[in-house]
């Protein structure tokens, strides 16, 4: 008896080995590009988790070969207020925070070290070749898994000048020690091995995501407690383990403690999916036959590319603007201004841009799923997902590559090599023409090529992938654009046909293969914009375009034409947009104090794109966490503390701290430096197409010049002429 006991001990201790080595080998946030990016040369790889980084490293440099550039970033130093920290500020910090007597008798991690940018004033009075502003860190830390506290650090005096305790509901950002370490601790659990066992799944092939749990304000065991679900999947057969869920097993974990709270486990009648030819890798698709349908494509630039980067400035036609990563954000831009092709004067259009939060809420009720309601930039870090970009895939040629500098949670720098890339884009689009009809004999023909500037990064949240484009365009306009891409989150089924299904049963979104249910959700993409348009103050203006009936005094055959009525918004609630299809306007963010030679006031225009509304009740636990989606369009007075529209700390937040809570004060807005949220939205009912792997799918609005200047600001652009291209002799193709 006592040997039986014996090996059924080793045996579930062996499995749990095994599956927590398979776990980390998974777990998509630890990607192989991240386990190389420490910098092994520097004492910043001591920490516990840069020693898990070494251990893997033979292993990954097999799998995933080193990028094509590669740049040494111990000797960086800033050379723009806003430049991000260093890796050698980094270790200043953690030096100085070590003698700091809080942290110096406490237990701590560091889920957040970023530059605090000094004051808009000075950062826009400030001209190369001045002195930097005194350097400091923001700092976000956990102390004893019991309080959050935000701390300062002067770089210049090597001292804590700010400790405080934000009173707001919800935890930070999650780092990534905590996520892979809530994905080990249900291997501590009999429960959880035995009812891993018994779905016939083997250890070896168990495969766990941590998934944040949401507020929901009535379960009383879960109050007080920084909660995280996890969920798993069986890669046995397949890289796509997403294609495997093992349905209905949810295990709570608490964060702090890294210790199962609960397991629900209510899909044991549910079928694992057989994942049959649901590997993406080329590696394997080449196998299955012939995949040359396309000849490589490329933009051919015999000059090299037009733009030029300093450090972090990037210049480019008439554009200039800082661009930098962040752990939170991804990308930001930074004083983007044009230099008008009249006057040569460079004139400011944007003090910052940035992605401030995304909301994803699934639309399924049920125990497994309720929860699944996620804050990807606040909860996941959008930063801290971006994954090194692929050249000529994710980026074509000429790209230029920017790394980022992320941190660990005991504040080790680390690099994250190609975080974002910058190019030239000309997909034969037309920046202007004209061609004159033969009637006026003129025999004019004129056409110029349309180019574009992008800036790109692409965040992988776990299963979905998220392509983040900043596009700068000759004629002023800027296009935030967002694809969606990756593998959608799917939901086991014991149907394998839809006339197998009850008519009274509803799926909660389409039956993709066998066993296999696409869940319906939403994805909403928020955007900070603080507009400068030519220097501040700045108003918002709706001009609504209104049917106007015909009177007998104007003497027209014409019964009705539209007019435009401008009406400008006085404070916040005057500026709330929900956009309608049969109300069309109009939204020009203006300097009432500057105007064009004729008079109009120079500005900006948002215009909307393809967008959509959440119709989620505004009392639903998630609705009120991200109150900032019940608007497209929201105005703001400049605050240099709202700059996360769900909140400064999302992580099971209540709904207290968001972009509707602050617009609620309807403070005054006219005249007022003043700051432009957008919200980009996407119903997504999923269909069979976007199985195993979903084709991109875009959306974006534009920031379009409107009377800011005098003329067509590329009326001069000259065209394209034959001579200015190389000679290339395509290969014969064959009929």
């Amino acid at each position: 008896m006592e040997h039986r006991n014996f090996l059924r001990f080793f045996f579930l201790f062996f499995s749990g080995a095994l599956a927590l080595l398979v776990t980390w080998l998974h777990f998509p946030s630890l990607s192989d590009t991240q386990l190389l990016d420490c910098n092994l040369s520097s004492d910043s790889c001591s920490s516990h988790y840069s020693r898990f980084f070494r251990s893997k490293l033979p292993t990954f440099i097999k799998k995933n070969p080193s990028p094509t550039r590669r740049r040494d970033h111990h000797n960086d130093t800033p050379r723009h207020p806003l430049d991000p920290l260093t890796i050698h500020e980094f270790n200043q910090v953690r030096s100085i925070l070590s003698r700091y007597p809080l942290l110096k008798s406490s237990s701590y991690i560091f889920n957040s070290i970023t530059l605090e940018e000094p004051p808009k004033k000075l950062v826009k009075q400030w001209k190369p070749g001045d002195p930097l502003f005194p350097r400091k860190a923001s700092v976000i830390a956990r102390v004893n898994g019991a309080s959050t506290v935000l701390l300062t650090v002067d770089l210049s005096t090597q001292q804590v000048t700010r400790h405080e305790v934000d009173p707001v509901s919800g935890y930070p950002t999650m780092t990534v020690e905590d996520m892979v370490g809530a994905t080990y601790a249900p291997l501590k659990s009999f429960e959880f091995n035995r009812t891993i066992t018994a779905r016939g799944v083997k250890m070896a092939d168990v495969a766990c995501l941590p998934v944040s749990s949401g507020w929901y304000g009535k379960i009383k065991e879960e109050q007080n407690l920084r909660l995280i679900k996890v969920q798993c999947y069986s890669s046995e057969g397949t890289a796509n383990f997403y294609m495997r869920p093992i349905e209905g097993l949810t295990v709570l974990v608490d964060m702090d403690k890294q210790e199962v709270v609960s397991i629900s486990d209510k899909g044991r009648n549910i079928p694992i999916p057989n994942g049959i030819d649901t590997d993406y890798r080329y590696s394997v698709q080449k196998l299955r036959g012939k995949l040359d349908l396309l000849n490589p494509i490329s933009l051919e630039q015999p000059k090299g590319p037009s733009f030029t980067i300093d450090g972090n400035l990037v210049k480019w036609a008439n554009w200039e603007f800082h661009l930098k990563p962040d752990p939170r954000a991804g990308v930001v831009i930074s004083q983007a201004k044009f230099r008008d092709p009249e006057t040569s004067k460079l004139r400011e259009v944007m003090y910052k841009g940035f992605t401030s939060e995304l909301f994803v809420p699934y639309m399924d009720p049920t125990d497994a799923w309720y929860f699944k309601t996620y804050m990807d930039a606040g909860e996941y870090g959008f930063g801290l997902q971006a994954m090194s970009l692929d050249p000529l895939n994710d980026c074509p040629r000429h790209a230029y590559y920017m790394d980022g500098v992320l941190t660990s949670a005991d504040g080790t720098p680390y690099v994250r090599p190609n975080m974002i890339c910058v190019f030239e884009s000309y997909a034969g689009d037309i920046a202007w023409r004209h061609v004159e009809c033969p009637i006026t004999d003129l025999q004019i023909t004129e056409a110029r090529p349309k180019v574009t500037l992008v800036v790109r990064m692409a965040a992988a949240v776990a299963n979905y992938d998220y392509i983040m484009d900043w596009e700068f365009q000759t004629d002023g306009l800027i296009r935030p654009k967002v694809g969606l891409s990756g593998i959608l989150m799917v939901k086991g089924t014991p149907y394998d046909h839809t006339n197998q299904i009850p008519p009274q049963e509803y799926l909660y979104g389409t039956l993709l293969a066998d066993n296999l249910i696409g869940v319906i959700h939403d994805h909403y993409i928020t955007y900070r914009l603080d507009m400068d348009i030519d220097g501040e103050p700045n108003s918002f203006v709706k001009v609504n375009l209104k049917r106007h009936q015909t009177s007998p005094e104007e003497d027209s055959p014409r019964r009705s034409y539209l007019k435009a009525v401008r009406k400008v918004a006085k404070t916040e609630k005057d500026a709330e947009i929900r956009l309608k299809l049969y109300d069309p306007s109009e939204f020009h963010v203006i300097n009432p104090n500057k105007k064009t030679k004729v008079g109009n006031p120079v500005g900006y225009k948002v215009v909307p794109g393809g967008t959509a509304a959440t119709l989620l009740d505004p009392e639903d636990p998630p609705q009120k966490r991200a109150a900032f989606t019940n608007n497209q369009i929201w105005v703001t007075p400049y605050n240099e503390t709202e700059q996360w529209a769900g909140g400064l700390f999302v992580y099971q937040s209540q709904g207290d701290d968001t972009l509707q809570v602050w617009a609620n004060r309807d403070r005054e807005i006219e005249n007022k430096d003043i700051v432009v949220w957008y919200t980009i939205g996407f119903h997504h009912i999923p269909c069979q197409e976007d199985y195993p792997i979903m084709p991109t799918v875009s959306s974006s609005f534009d920031l379009k010049p409107v009377n800011f200047f005098e003329r067509n600001p590329i009326f001069r652009m000259p065209p394209t002429f034959e001579d200015d291209l190389p000679v290339c002799k395509p290969r014969d193709s064959s009929a």
